[in-house]
């Protein structure tokens, strides 16, 4: 490893360090967007992003790929507060992370080099206006072979983690949480169906979801067999 190889790498290494003790919010979220752009740019590649969530029902960003994959040591959850997207302050509402685990199979989207910085900055606007979310590379498994993408994971040392909630609670954040983009109930339903139209099914989504239609928040969902 040549001289600016080290710099380099030791630069990313003190960042990653001084964001990770920030307090959630714009100074933490501008430093890890600095410390992902650096991992990207020294990679030399197009911009991989890893999609468990709304990404894959809503990218808002062009892309010329976009592959099944698997990531492995994290799995997808609705266990996150959100007091900004998906609810306020006054009715937190709920979204989606990878907190470490299992696994995850989502989508992988490649985006031309041209386009990451762009993409990376309304990706940002979007996910991470507070920095509550921990950026990382996680190797996808592929049809194609193993792949780095980045993926918003969550600590569950973070405020934001809200830990197993019991049905009630489940019912009245989907009865009357609410933000920018909608309710948590809407963005969990159309995550449902996003994932079912890559034929990906995860069974606590679809029980939230039927425990929603059970109380009249929602039609029922369509039933389908569930793989073993």
């Amino acid at each position: 490893m040549g001289t600016g190889s080290v710099v380099r790498h030791a630069k990313m290494a003190a960042m990653a360090s001084q964001a990770t003790h920030l307090p959630p919010g714009p100074a933490r979220s501008a430093q890890l967007l600095q410390r992902t752009r650096d991992e990207w740019r020294s990679s030399g590649d197009d911009l991989l992003l890893f999609a468990y969530g709304s990404l894959i029902w809503r990218p808002d960003f062009d892309y010329t790929e976009a592959v099944p994959a698997r990531v492995l040591g994290y799995h997808r959850v609705l266990r996150m507060r959100s007091r900004v997207n998906r609810g306020s302050p006054q009715e937190p509402g709920l979204v989606l992370a990878l907190v470490s685990g299992g696994s995850c199979r989502g989508l992988v989207y490649r985006v031309p080099r041209a386009e990451g910085e762009a993409v990376l900055d309304r990706l940002w606007a979007r996910e991470m206006p507070n920095g509550v979310y921990e950026p990382r590379w996680l190797n996808g498994l592929t049809p194609g072979g193993r792949l780095k993408a980045l993926a918003f994971t969550l600590s569950r040392q973070s405020p934001n983690w809200t830990g197993a909630l019991h049905e009630a609670e489940l019912v009245h954040i989907f009865r009357h949480a609410q933000g920018r983009y909608g309710t948590t109930l809407d963005y969990l339903l159309r995550t449902v169906h996003g994932l079912r139209a890559h034929g990906i099914r995860d069974r606590e989504l679809e029980r939230q979801a039927h425990l929603a239609a059970r109380h009249g928040l929602c039609a029922p969902l369509e039933e389908r067999r569930l793989s073993p």
